[in-house]
């Protein structure tokens, strides 16, 4: 039985009601207390994992965010870009004077007081994010981030009618494929691996009334895999890194090592050209990418003196080293984690922040390696065959 957002499947003896909210609207959380309070099912199932459940339940999290840490684990570049996509539905949020993720709040009080069992039913937030970011490509990964930038730095609002269509399957439906024509590879991720994760949760919940708290997006989907088994191991380990790009990470720096070398064979001076310009092309870039985070002297420094090294070692970013620098000269204070959810709706939030700014100085750091390596790189080549030519 299907009416408007709810959807009413039977599965052997047991009911499911799905429920296809917008993550941002008061009608949504409206329609999710309702049901649940009507239904009083044994068990309600939400859309989250236990890291975004606790980011709602905690809302301190950001307090006890040790930002050593993240550096040090090489997770500074996926906390950043998960902070700008969690703008999008914060900006909207604020906007209707909402608060995101409203309807999952909703559901997990709503559950307590009808003493039904919470069910975490979607896939860790972090293993999506490395099975996207491992299975689009180079190409996909610097349109995505293209993406994601342009939409944070867009003030667009939408009316709320808008925002209520969101809901339609078909409108959903419609702009999933308008997507998907520039990242075909993102759906299956993003959405098809979590149709297949949050119906096993679903249907291995406790009880023989089940209410579901999905996003509309997913709704079509769980409807045709419910009915399916699934396999949760295979979509629920990240792909380990290729062959290929552990080898590219060793040969580039064994190949300006030796050519350098071979170019003193030539001419001492061309060689020296050719440390110089490797030197300069990787401090500078790397230098001008944390000047652009506006990070502090000492980082900029940082950047400059150890990008060309880094470069040359696939185990170091210039971009950590000068990450960890600013981390430890400026510090970020209780009032900076207090912040940082308001900071992120704006550019110049994070900016000033200095937690995103340490973040920030990470990433454009070691944005500015990788071009410096290209760079580099390919003038040190250049020079090795006009010594050689000269020779």
């Amino acid at each position: 039985m299907d009416s408007g957002n709810i959807t009413k499947i039977q599965l052997e003896d047991k009911e499911i009601i799905l429920i296809g909210t917008a993550h941002v609207s008061k009608e949504s959380a409206k329609e999710v207390q309702e049901v649940i309070e009507k239904e009083r099912p044994d068990s309600v199932c939400v859309e989250l994992d236990e890291q975004r459940y606790k980011t709602i339940m905690d809302k301190n999290k950001w307090k006890k965010m040790d930002i050593f840490k993240i550096i040090k684990e090489k997770k500074s570049t996926f906390l950043l870009i998960n902070l700008i996509i969690s703008t999008f539905q914060k900006r909207i949020a604020k906007q209707f004077d909402i608060q995101p993720g409203q309807e999952m709040i909703q559901a997990i009080k709503s559950a307590n007081e009808v003493e039904a069992k919470i069910v975490l039913a979607d896939r860790n937030i972090q293993v999506t994010f490395l099975r996207i970011w491992h299975g689009i490509g180079l190409k996909g990964k610097l349109q995505l981030l293209t993406h994601i930038l342009f939409g944070f730095l867009s003030d667009e609002e939408i009316t709320e009618e808008e925002l209520e269509n969101l809901k339609s399957k078909d409108t959903l439906t419609s702009m999933l494929d308008e997507f998907t024509k520039h990242f075909p590879k993102l759906k299956t991720f993003l959405v098809d691996e979590r149709d297949m994760f949050l119906s096993h949760k679903i249907k291995k919940a406790p009880g023989q009334k089940v209410v579901a708290v999905l996003g509309a997006a997913h709704i079509p989907g769980v409807l045709k895999e419910i009915h399916r088994s699934q396999d949760l191991s295979a979509i629920s380990k990240v792909p380990a890194k290729s062959n290929h790009g552990k080898i590219v990470s060793w040969i580039i720096p064994i190949l300006i090592v030796g050519i350098i070398g071979s170019t003193f064979y030539f001419s001492q001076s061309a060689a020296i050209d050719s440390t110089l310009s490797w030197i300069i092309w990787n401090g500078s870039l790397s230098a001008l990418g944390a000047l652009a985070a506006f990070g502090h002297p000492l980082s900029i420094l940082t950047a400059f003196v150890l990008a060309p090294l880094t470069s040359l070692n696939p185990f170091f970013g210039a971009g950590w080293m000068a990450g960890l620098v600013e981390a430890f000269i400026r510090r970020p204070n209780v009032q900076d984690f207090e912040n940082l959810s308001e900071d992120v709706f704006t550019v110049k939030g994070f900016w000033k922040n200095k937690v995103t700014r340490i973040l920030l100085v990470v990433a454009l750091t070691n944005l500015g390696s990788v071009l410096g390596t290209a760079i580099g790189g390919a003038e040190v080549i250049r020079l090795f065959f006009k010594t050689i030519r000269g020779a």
